[in-house]
C-alpha cells in the first residue's frame, strides 16, 4: 500500500507519498533487473488511485507558495490573448471555413460561409473580411466545441471531414483523452446528426468524391493504427468493409485523399522505410495497387497525378511524384510513369526532379493544377519552395521560386493548397513574431517571383512589442567536437553579466525539428530574465537525416550528451549563473530529461519532464503495450537483440537512478496518456526519492482526466503550462518581473 505520514506524528514539512516495494523480475539476456513498482501499472486498482491522489496532495503542499506565481504567470497569458477571437477563413470547395473563440470559453467553434465565383481568380480566393465577435451575414456554424463539451470530462476534435457538395460534415470526437474517437456525421442542410455513429476510430476521416462513403482508421490493442475502413453513408456500421489491414506490428498506417481527389493514397511506414497503395475513384471496381513494395527498403512518400503535357491525349499524362530516399540520404523528388511499377525496382526509369543534397532535406512534395510544392529544410529552417508543372522533369523545368522573408530564424509552412486555387495559404511565424497567414500568389510569367499577401497577424495584447526581446543563433561543441546549433531567446534589458538564471529545452528525436515559432506562455520566462536557450540536438531533424541517425538507435546517447554540452554552452556564456540552470523536455524529451538528470544533475536547479518516457526500457519489451513495436525503428529492438537491451539499458533513466543528490524535479502526466502510461513517472519518482542522497523535492503532478496533450480547454491548459513555468521561475530565484517587463 501507499503510506502517508499523519500529520500529527511529523512535522510540518510535507512528507512524500512512499509506495509499497513489490519485487517483480524482469529476465533478458541473461540479465535480470528488480522493478519494485511495477504493480503501480494496475490503473483498475483502487489502491494505485489512491497512490496517485496522494502525489497530486504532496506536489500541491510542496508547490503550495508557488500559487500566487502560477495566478501571475496565467493572467500574463490571459491579458495578452485575444480571447474573443477568429482565424483566417479557408476556401474549401464553395465555402470559406473558419474557427472562432469567445472570451469565457474553453473550446473554438467551427464556422463557414459561402464563396462566390466572379470570374476573378485571386478576388475570388481572397478571404472574406470577418470579425472577432460578429457575425457574418450567412454563417453557419458547424460546431460548437463549447456545446460538444458540456458534461464530459475531457473533449478534443480528432479530425472533420466535408463531402465535395458541402452538405455533410463528419467530425470525431474523444471524451477521455485516451485518442480513440467517436465519429458522427452532421447534414449541413437540416442541422439533423445521421444514425451513423462510429466508435472507436483514430485520427483522420475522408469522403469519397462523391460524397457517398467515409473513410476512417482503427487502432489494435496496442494503440497502432492497423486498419482502414469504408463506411457506407447509411449502412450498418457492423457491415464496415476493412478496406486495408496492416499486421506488421512495427508499421504505422494512415491515409489521405490526393490533391486532385482521383485518388485514396495509403501510406504504411516507419522511420525507415515504407509501402503506398493507391485506390483510383474514377473505376468502381478498381483495388488496391503497390506502388514501391517495402521489401525494397525504401522511405518515400506518392501521389498519382495529371502532369501537363501537351503532345498527349488531352494534354495531361498520368504520373507518380515521388519524395523518396533511394540513393539520398536528405530524399529527393522524383517522376515515375505508372507503367515502370510492372517492372522490377532496379530497372525501372525514373525521372529526377529534384536532386539529393547534402546541405538540403527534401521533407515532401504536394501538387496544384499548375505548380508542385517542395517543403525543404535548409542550415536548420524549414522554407517552401515552388516549381511550374509545365516541363517538369525535361530540361525546360522552372526554378525553384521561395518567398522571402526577413528574419534569420523562422518557420514557415503550408498551411493548405487547394488543388485548383492561384493562391497557397502559407503560415509564418518566429520566436518573437506572432503566428502570420499569407496567401502566396503562384508564380507567373507576369509575377515570376509570385506575391506575399498578408492575410493576419495574430494580435497580441498587454503592449507587447517583439523589439523587446533578441533571437540569437548560437553553437555549442559536443564531447565529439560536433557544433550543435542553439537558439538563444532573452529580454533585451538581460544583462552578459553571469547573473541571469537559464532554461534549456530539447526534444531530440524521431527526425522532429524544434522550429522557431511564436509562444505567448513563454514571454512570462523571459519577462522575469530568464535566458531561454532551445538545444537543438541530434536525434532531431534539423540538419537533415544524418542528424537523426546520429541520435537515434544506438547512438542515442548523443542526444543527451549533447543537451549537457549545450548546457555547459549556456553556463559558460556570460549570460548566465551556472547555478541558476533548469531543464524542460517532455514525451521522448522527456527521457532526455531522465537521461541527463542521472548524467549530470549537478548542472540544473530544476528539472520539468512533461508526459515523460522514463521507463522506455519495460515499455518497448512488452509489445502489447501501446505503440512498443513502434518504437523498435527509433531505438532499436531490446527483444532480439542483446546489444540493443544492453545499451537501452545503460541510459534508460528508471533503471539509471543512482545514488547523487538530484535537483528539485516536477514529473507531469496524465491518468489516460496512451502514448507514455502514467506509470512510467510514477514508478520513477518512487525511485528518484528512494535512491537520491539530496533532499530536493522531487513530485509528479497527474492530470487525472487528461491525455498526451493534458487536459483540454484553453483555460486549463494555460494554467498547466503556467504551473510548469512557475516551478522552473521560483526553483530558479527568478520570480520578479524585470523593471518595464510584463503586460502592460
Amino acid at each position: 500500500m501507499t503510506t502517508v505520514p499523519d500529520a500529527s506524528t511529523v512535522s510540518t514539512t510535507p512528507q512524500p507519498p512512499v509506495a509499497k516495494k513489490v519485487p517483480t523480475v524482469r529476465s533478458h539476456h541473461g540479465d535480470n533487473f528488480t522493478d519494485n513498482y511495477e504493480w503501480l501499472r494496475d490503473k483498475e486498482s483502487a489502491e494505485v488511485v489512491a497512490h496517485l491522489k496522494a502525489e497530486n496532495d504532496y506536489q500541491e503542499a510542496v508547490t503550495a507558495h508557488q500559487e500566487p506565481l502560477r495566478e501571475d504567470i496565467f493572467n500574463e497569458i490571459k491579458t495578452r490573448t485575444l480571447e474573443t477571437d477568429l482565424s483566417v477563413p479557408q476556401r474549401k470547395d464553395g465555402w470559406w471555413y473558419y474557427s472562432r473563440s469567445v472570451e469565457g470559453s474553453e473550446y473554438g467553434i467551427s464556422c463557414r460561409v459561402a464563396a462566390s465565383n466572379t470570374g476573378d481568380p485571386i478576388a475570388d480566393w481572397t478571404p472574406p473580411q470577418v470579425e472577432a465577435g460578429v457575425p457574418v451575414p450567412g454563417e453557419e456554424i458547424l460546431l460548437d466545441g463549447n456545446i460538444e463539451a458540456q458534461g464530459k470530462p475531457f473533449f478534443s476534435i480528432g479530425g472533420v471531414a466535408v463531402t465535395v457538395d458541402g452538405n455533410l460534415y463528419a467530425y470525431a470526437v474523444d471524451n477521455a483523452g485516451d485518442e480513440r474517437f467517436t465519429i458522427r456525421i452532421k447534414d449541413l442542410r437540416t442541422g439533423e446528426l445521421l444514425p451513423d455513429v462510429i466508435e472507436g476510430a483514430f485520427y483522420g476521416l475522408t469522403f469519397s468524391p462523391d460524397g457517398t462513403r467515409l473513410f476512417y482508421t482503427v487502432v489494435d490493442d496496442s494503440w497502432r493504427p492497423y486498419q482502414i475502413r469504408t463506411h457506407v453513408l447509411g449502412t450498418p456500421v457492423a457491415e464496415d468493409e476493412v478496406l486495408y489491414q496492416e499486421d506488421d506490428v512495427a508499421m504505422w498506417l494512415g491515409f489521405e485523399l490526393a490533391s486532385d481527389r482521383r485518388h485514396l493514397v495509403l501510406s504504411v511506414s516507419c522511420s525507415e522505410y515504407s509501402e503506398t497503395r493507391y485506390l483510383s475513384f474514377e473505376d468502381p471496381t478498381a483495388t488496391l495497387h503497390t506502388m514501391i513494395p517495402r521489401s525494397e527498403r525504401v522511405l518515400y512518400e506518392a501521389e498519382p497525378f495529371l502532369l501537363p503535357d501537351a503532345s498527349a491525349p488531352g494534354g495531361f499524362v498520368e504520373r507518380i511524384l515521388i519524395t523518396h530516399n533511394r540513393g539520398a540520404a536528405n530524399s529527393m523528388v522524383s517522376l515515375i510513369d505508372p507503367a515502370e511499377l510492372a517492372k522490377p525496382l532496379a530497372e525501372q526509369n525514373w525521372t529526377t526532379v529534384v536532386e539529393h543534397s547534402d546541405e538540403v532535406r527534401v521533407n515532401g512534395a504536394g501538387i496544384t493544377a499548375s505548380h508542385l510544392i517542395l517543403s525543404v529544410r535548409k542550415d536548420t529552417i524549414e522554407r517552401v519552395q515552388f516549381i511550374p508543372l509545365a516541363g517538369l522533369g525535361t530540361p525546360a523545368q522552372g526554378a525553384p521560386v521561395e518567398p522571402a522573408f526577413d528574419e534569420e530564424l523562422y518557420t514557415a509552412g503550408v498551411g493548405g493548397a487547394d488543388y485548383n486555387a492561384p493562391v497557397v495559404r502559407l503560415g509564418y511565424t518566429s520566436y518573437f513574431t506572432p503566428s502570420r497567414v499569407y496567401d502566396y500568389v503562384l508564380p507567373s510569367t507576369e509575377q515570376p517571383d509570385g506575391e506575399l499577401l498578408l492575410r493576419r497577424e495574430s494580435p497580441v495584447l498587454g503592449g507587447y512589442s517583439a523589439s523587446d526581446y533578441v533571437a540569437t543563433r548560437e553553437w555549442a561543441t559536443a564531447t565529439d567536437g560536433t557544433l550543435i546549433p542553439l537558439s538563444v531567446l532573452r529580454h533585451k534589458s538581460v544583462v552578459q553579466d553571469s547573473s541571469a538564471a537559464g532554461l534549456v529545452y530539447g526534444y531530440g528525436s524521431y527526425e522532429a525539428s524544434m522550429d522557431p515559432g511564436f509562444g505567448i506562455a513563454r514571454l512570462s520566462l523571459l519577462d522575469r530574465g530568464i535566458v531561454f536557450v532551445i538545444a537543438h540536438i541530434r536525434g532531431g531533424g534539423e540538419l537533415g537525416r544524418h542528424w537523426y541517425d546520429d541520435g537515434k538507435k544506438l547512438n542515442k546517447k548523443n542526444t543527451f550528451t549533447d543537451f549537457v554540452d549545450s548546457t555547459d554552452w549556456l553556463a559558460g556564456s556570460g549570460w548566465v549563473d551556472p547555478s541558476r540552470i533548469a531543464a524542460l523536455g517532455g514525451s521522448a524529451g522527456g527521457l532526455l530529461m531522465g537521461a541527463v538528470a542521472n548524467l549530470a544533475p549537478e548542472k540544473y536547479a530544476a528539472i520539468v519532464a512533461a508526459v515523460p518516457f522514463v521507463d522506455a526500457l519495460t515499455t518497448i519489451l512488452d509489445p502489447e503495450l501501446p505503440l512498443s513495436a513502434l518504437e523498435w525503428e527509433e531505438w532499436g529492438n531490446p527483444i532480439t537483440d542483446a546489444d540493443v537491451y544492453a545499451y537501452m539499458k545503460s541510459y534508460t533513466p528508471y533503471e539509471n537512478v543512482r545514488e547523487v543528490a538530484y535537483p528539485k524535479i516536477a514529473a507531469v502526466t496524465s491518468f489516460n496518456d496512451t502514448r507514455v502510461l502514467y506509470v512510467e513517472p510514477a514508478k520513477w519518482v518512487q525511485e528518484l526519492r528512494a535512491v537520491s542522497t539530496g533532499s530536493e523535492p522531487v513530485v509528479m503532478k497527474i492530470e487525472m482526466d487528461g491525455g498526451h496533450g493534458g487536459a483540454s480547454g484553453r483555460y486549463v491548459q494555460w494554467r498547466e503550462r503556467a504551473w510548469d513555468y512557475a516551478f522552473i521561475a521560483d526553483s530558479l530565484g527568478a520570480t520578479e518581473l524585470l523593471p518595464g517587463a510584463g503586460p502592460r
